[in-house]
Parts: structure tokens; sequence; C-alpha cells
């Protein structure tokens, strides 16, 4: 085996115990010692292959993203919805599914610090852009005259709408967001948009 398709081999096996550990434990539980004993590797192997730990996350997150993005397709195919409101709330559903589901995995995403100046990989911001596509249909439809611009602007402000009612109802925060109010409150937020 070359060295390629070790390190290759070995990037994969990090990014699958990474996953395990966030999946159970959070982004916070993810140690290069820990990593390094379950990989059957140096911690420096770690470092030849990943920058740093955030790097490490980064890739589990642009994973996170992909499944994300299939759930929420596989939602609307599965569905018979046949209204740009109508699949806007069935995404939306599975987006919440999703975050419950794999809770960790979920608020992985936004532990990584990301700023306008964060040097962000191309494959990140591609399966980040694909998961807001899949929402940009049926904005589309609700504003066909829109520019494309304009239309992801809306997409990411429902976005934003919909991650923060999922967010404050899975934490249950303060705002009292309880978990069998979260799917009205989205219907709410999603028809209104569509009006």
């Amino acid at each position: 085996m070359s060295t390629t398709d070790r390190r290759a081999n070995l990037r994969d096996t990090l990014i699958d115990l990474a996953r395990e550990t966030i999946a159970g434990e959070g982004t916070s539980a993810l140690k290069a010692r820990t990593l390094a004993a379950e990989a059957g590797c140096s911690v420096g192997s770690i470092y030849n292959v990943f920058g740093d730990m955030h790097e490490l996350v980064m890739a589990v997150n642009g994973e996170t993203f992909r499944d994300l993005g299939q759930a929420v397709t596989d939602a609307i195919v599965a569905s018979a919805a046949t209204t740009p409101t109508d699949r806007m709330i069935t995404m939306a559903e599975a987006y919440l599914a999703y975050a419950a589901a794999h809770p960790q995995l979920w608020r992985a995403l936004f532990d990584v610090p990301i700023t306008e100046t964060s040097n962000l990989p191309s494959w990140y911001l591609e399966a980040l852009d694909e998961l807001l596509s899949i929402i940009d249909a049926p904005v589309s439809d609700l504003f066909p005259d829109l520019p494309p611009d304009a239309v992801r602007l809306r997409t990411r402000a429902l976005f934003s709408s919909i991650h923060g009612i999922v967010l404050l109802g899975i934490e249950e925060r303060i705002s009292s967001v309880g978990k069998d109010n979260i799917s009205d409150m989205i219907r709410f937020i999603v028809e209104s948009v569509g009006k």
C-alpha cells in the first residue's frame, strides 16, 4: 500500500472515529491522544493528516452537512408535498428530525467558530451550498421574479429562523419553546413566508 493510500485510509479512520465521539459526547470530548489510541497511530500522525483538531471537526461537519442534505431530500421525495410551502414545511420538519436524532453532530455544525475571515475549505462551502440549494428551489417557486442572490438571502433568513426555533426547542432554552410546539412554530414561520 502506498503512502498516499495509507494517509487516505488514516484520514477516513480518523473522521469515522471523530464522528463517533462527537455523536456520543460532543466536540468537547474529542481529544487527540484518545483518538490516536483508537486509530492505532501516533498523535503526530493525526496532525500529518489534519492541520489541527478544528480541521478534523470541519471534515466531520462536511459529512454531517451531506447527511442532513440527504435527509431533507429523502423527506421531499417521500412526501406528497406539492406546493412550495408544503415542501418547505417538509424540509423544515426533516431538519428538526435530523437535529433531534443526531443532536451532537447537529450542534457540531455550529460549534466551530466561523467568521467571514475564516479560511474555509472549498469542499466545506460546497457542502453548505448544496444544503441551501435544496431550500432555494421552493423559495424560487414562491418568488419567481427574484434574482438568485435575493432568493438565497430569503433562503438564509428562512434557514436561520427555523434553526433558531429548533435550537431553542431542542436545548429547552429560556424562551420556553416546548418540544411539543416546535412543529407548530415551524409551520407558522414557513406559512408566513408563503403569504
